[in-house]
């Protein structure tokens, strides 16, 4: 597996760099001991390699809270269409809201999908009539609310 994933990566990194990352992705408590006694390395070796992908930006070290554990029950991805002209501003705008982990412009029939998490129905109701209906330059949306998560990776 390591060998396929090689073929597809920036010539920066290496099959060890790839399987640091990719026991990382696994286990991201996974300690450098582990890791160099399956690549037969020094765990020294691990540790700089780890701290050079962090700093290259390969890596990136955050704690992924569980959404429902932190009472957010409502989860929804939102499509938006926008004034053309203020695509841009609208986007930046909405980075700001807390209900907000996700923006990305998209093609198709929408300009930015925003994925939200809210408490409830209700505090999502707010957040689409109180919040993301008066903003400058929305036109339409349509949310999707989830109903279950089949799979979630961090790639």
């Amino acid at each position: 597996m390591v060998n396929e994933i090689v073929n597809d990566i920036p010539d920066k990194l290496d099959a060890i760099d790839v399987h640091i990352i990719e026991a990382l992705r696994k286990d991201g408590r996974a300690a450098f001991a582990q890791i160099a006694e399956q690549l037969k390395v020094s765990p020294g070796m691990i540790r700089q390699r780890y701290n050079r992908l962090v700093d290259l930006g390969y890596l990136k070290v955050v704690a992924a809270t569980n959404p429902l554990m932190m009472g957010k029950r409502t989860m929804a991805l939102i499509g938006i269409r926008t004034d053309g002209r203020k695509m841009l501003q609208v986007a930046e705008y909405l980075t700001k809201f807390d209900e907000v982990v996700y923006v990305v412009f998209v093609s198709g029939g929408y300009d930015i999908m925003v994925e939200v998490f809210c408490k409830d129905h209700e505090d999502l109701l707010n957040f689409m009539t109180e919040k993301l209906a008066k903003v400058d330059g929305v036109r339409e949306t349509e949310s999707f609310i989830y109903l279950k998560i089949a799979k979630e990776i961090y790639f």
